[in-house]
């Protein structure tokens, strides 16, 4: 029953986080769009390309005992893709100084992730000191990904408008973050359940405040959706448009 139970929240997590790892794409769909990446940061998918990388390689046998984590592979192997993708993207279409912060967090995320790696396969040589080891790492990096929106939420509160924290990216990550931590706890494994504690509370602070700010964003700018407002701004302006055509006419009579 227990492993039942660990199972079906596995697969409950790994579905909000494939949702939370593609939450991204409409932002991204803008930034190809706009040809520009706007005020948008690159950090916290760059973090977040270094927590799955460290947690598939975690997940794996080499590290795990044989396929215990398996859950954890397949989800955090996709992760790798998508927020890839997103850094690619990025970097496609950011300014030459934001290509060169690019480059300057993407490269030191390489070389963490190569050498622990490189230690938890060749310096321990049993399950128990690979996972304390490759655990304890990945623990920082899930922790500084769940962290990372606090630069958002900065600049939220600074601003009063969530027109840079996306609903759905909050929303997916509070619930994957709790699903994960469940997954953690009923699995014994505290390198699993850790990072979420604080991924969790988190989540509902960035949820907060997009109830909070979200009703300003919408005040700013009423004339946009204001289908009343506009037909009839719309009608007065043929009115002045049929005005000069008359006064036009009957000037050409005249002569």
């Amino acid at each position: 029953m227990g492993d039942t139970l660990r199972l079906a929240v596995g697969v409950m997590g790994n579905a909000a986080s494939l949702l939370l790892f593609s939450s991204p794409i409409l932002t991204f769909y803008q930034v190809i769009r706009k040809k520009s990446t706007e005020e948008f940061s690159c950090v916290p998918y760059t973090i977040a390309l270094l927590n799955c990388l460290l947690y598939t390689w975690y997940g794996l046998p080499i590290v795990s005992y044989r396929w215990e984590n398996f859950p954890v592979v397949t989800i955090n192997g996709l992760g790798i893709l998508f927020e890839f993708s997103f850094i690619l993207i990025y970097f496609w279409f950011t300014s030459a100084n934001g290509k060169m912060k690019v480059a300057i967090t993407v490269i030191p995320v390489i070389l963490v992730f190569c050498i622990t790696t490189a230690i938890s396969a060749f310096a321990f040589h049993d399950h128990r000191h690979r996972k304390i080891f490759v655990g304890s790492v990945a623990l920082v990096a899930s922790a500084a990904m769940y962290g990372s929106p606090l630069v958002v939420v900065k600049q939220v509160i600074k601003t009063k408008s969530v027109e840079y924290m996306p609903f759905y990216l909050s929303f997916f990550s509070f619930l994957a973050s709790s699903l994960w931590m469940a997954y953690g706890l009923l699995s014994h494994d505290l390198f699993l359940a850790c990072p979420n504690l604080v991924g969790s509370p988190l989540g509902i602070l960035q949820l907060v405040l997009y109830c909070k700010y979200r009703k300003r964003g919408i005040m700013e700018e009423p004339d946009k959706w204001d289908l009343e407002n506009n037909e009839e701004k719309s009608k007065q302006l043929q009115l002045m448009v049929n005005d000069v055509t008359n006064d036009k006419s009957q000037n050409y009579v005249k002569e």
